[in-house]
């Protein structure tokens, strides 16, 4: 089973008021593992960068001049995506943005009913309890640190590791690794020696303890 793990980083909030997205993020899963295939890219917004969306993402308008527009990168994405499951943290907002951007260019919309929404997820498991990536990192022990600013690729890896948690962790006895897989199916496995058959008669020693023991017993059924 295939997943996509995604997320995205904009000039705002309105994907129909003139902001953009500057940068897509995306992490795949196989059966709920990382299988260490992802895609990221930056996209040049074609317009200034407010100073609220520099200071989440750090990403100037400067950076972006010299990066592809979204008509450039519109087919890579789509050829990662595929048809297969999207895990997005608050899917409503980064499926809004991608959709405004395809629909700019003539191109395809994503069904909603393609996005699996981690907040959703999330609020249903833990009613009440703060839903936001720091607050689930924090919640599962999840090391973000390192994330000082966001950044969709980041954050896709991140939310990756929340996913898991939120559907319950994977147990790691049920994967075979990659090595294991491999020598199965090459029939390369190590050679097992054959143990020697254990004796099951008892011992002279045995039989007389057990002796000793039934004489200590009121009329045991040894003796009927």
């Amino acid at each position: 089973m295939r997943e996509v793990v995604l997320d995205t980083e904009t000039t705002g909030l309105k994907p129909n008021g003139g902001d953009r997205l500057v940068e897509i993020g995306c992490i795949e899963l196989i059966n709920h593992v990382a299988s260490g295939e992802s895609f990221q890219c930056y996209v040049n917004p074609q317009r200034d960068m407010p100073e609220g969306a520099f200071n989440v993402h750090g990403l100037s308008s400067q950076f972006l001049a010299d990066k592809p527009i979204f008509a450039d990168v519109a087919e890579d994405i789509r050829a990662f995506l595929r048809d297969d499951k999207l895990i997005i943290h608050n899917a409503a907002f980064d499926l809004g943005f991608l959709n405004a951007e395809f629909k700019r260019i003539g191109g395809e919309s994503i069904p909603p009913s393609q996005a699996i929404d981690t907040v959703a997820l999330a609020r249903k498991k833990y009613p009440g309890a703060p839903a936001s990536l720091d607050a689930l990192c924090r919640r599962f022990e999840i090391d973000n640190s390192h994330r000082t600013l966001h950044g969709a690729l980041l954050d896709a890896e991140l939310l990756a590791e929340v996913y898991l948690e939120l559907i319950g962790g994977r147990q790691p006895g049920l994967v075979l690794s990659a090595a294991k897989v491999e020598a199965v199916e090459s029939g390369d496995q190590p050679a097992r020696s054959a143990r020697a058959p254990r004796p099951h008669a008892p011992s002279s020693a045995e039989k007389a303890a057990h002796a000793d023991f039934i004489a200590t017993l009121d009329d045991p059924i040894w003796n009927r």
